[in-house]
């Protein structure tokens, strides 16, 4: 089957375009044929070689964190789907690769694709999606009447988490530029900084949480925005212990992880906030439970760009400029 193959951890390198074998079915998984995927920061990190020690592929690999397509055959065990079934997918770390034009994918990560999506815009929610309900509904328990500030509200989990928090009942604060203003108000936040024009820090005060994917200063900028018992869970690091021992990571990483987060977490403490680190794990079960909002028409896709393929180099390229609004995607059939 065709594919874009990562040969070796290289900065900005680029993926090659050829052929690996036809993925193994396993009696837990569905064999998918792939219609769109989407890309997300996490492939160029990969490809990178930041994840080296957390997620430790073995080249050549297959990147990509998310599926949508159809399923053309079902191992043994599984008894949820059936040939001929339209599906989306975040894979589990370990058993990525929608980069190519099948995967098998365990049955406990897949559901049913939204009847109202095409392909393209199913292929751009998981990975997001996912990552929005395990920030907002698990670790934040987010409920009626609170207050949440989402940073990168046009980014591909700001579009998500705004919406969800929203229907949540909370009052919604995010960030963005000048140039996407209007899409963050249309999407139902309350509260929009233009961070070209304002400190967010100054002009916010006394929320329940704050969902961070920015860097370390906008973190620590953070904290001053958050009421005593807010959390601040971050996305983008830095990784704390309880995600080391999460993870099963040795005693060396584990004590890694607690170096890295050393300053956050005593500032935060010393606050009476709570730091988290989130990294999102599969999940088909969470993944249906998004597929009744989207149905329901409670969440919409944020879509910025569908490629052909052919070109996913070039799709990496452009969401590593920073200026996509929502999700880009390529498309195979």
């Amino acid at each position: 089957m065709k594919a874009f193959i990562l040969d070796q951890y290289k900065k900005k390198g680029a993926l090659r375009f050829g052929d690996m074998p036809e993925p193994v079915l396993r009696e837990d998984d569905v064999l998918v044929e792939i219609h769109a995927a989407s890309l997300n920061p996490l492939d160029s990190k990969i490809r990178d070689g930041e994840f080296k020690p957390l997620l430790p592929y073995r080249t050549p690999v297959i990147l990509g964190h998310d599926v949508a397509g159809t399923v053309v055959r079902v191992g043994s065990n599984v008894r949820h789907f059936k040939p001929g079934d339209e599906i989306y997918a975040r894979p589990r770390d370990g058993r990525i690769g929608t980069f190519a034009e099948f995967i098998a994918v365990n049955e406990a990560d897949v559901a049913l694709k939204p009847k109202n999506l095409s392909m393209e815009e199913a292929a751009s929610i998981p990975l997001v999606g996912l990552t929005a309900w395990q920030v907002l509904v698990e670790r934040a328990g987010l409920k009626k009447g609170q207050k949440v500030l989402v940073h990168a509200g046009s980014g591909g989990v700001g579009t998500i988490a705004i919406q969800l928090a929203k229907h949540l009942g909370a009052t919604v604060a995010t960030t963005t530029s000048t140039a996407n203003v209007d899409l963050v108000r249309s999407l139902g936040a309350d509260v929009v900084i233009d961070y070209k024009k304002q400190d967010f820090e100054k002009v916010l005060s006394g929320y329940d949480v704050v969902l961070n994917s920015l860097d370390g200063d906008t973190l620590q900028k953070s904290l001053n925005v958050l009421k005593p018992g807010g959390k601040l869970i971050s996305i983008s690091g830095p990784p704390d212990p309880h995600f080391a021992k999460e993870l099963g990571l040795n005693w060396f990483l584990q004590q890694v992880m607690r170096l890295l987060s050393f300053g956050i977490r005593r500032k935060a403490k010393g606050r009476q906030i709570n730091y988290l680190f989130l990294f999102m794990r599969a999940s088909g079960e969470q993944l249906s439970q998004i597929t009744s909002l989207i149905e329901a028409g409670i969440i919409r896709p944020v879509l910025d760009r569908a490629f052909p393929f052919q070109a996913t180099n070039e799709a990496m390229a452009y969401i590593e400029t920073g200026r996509s609004k929502g999700k880009v995607v390529v498309k195979l059939r």
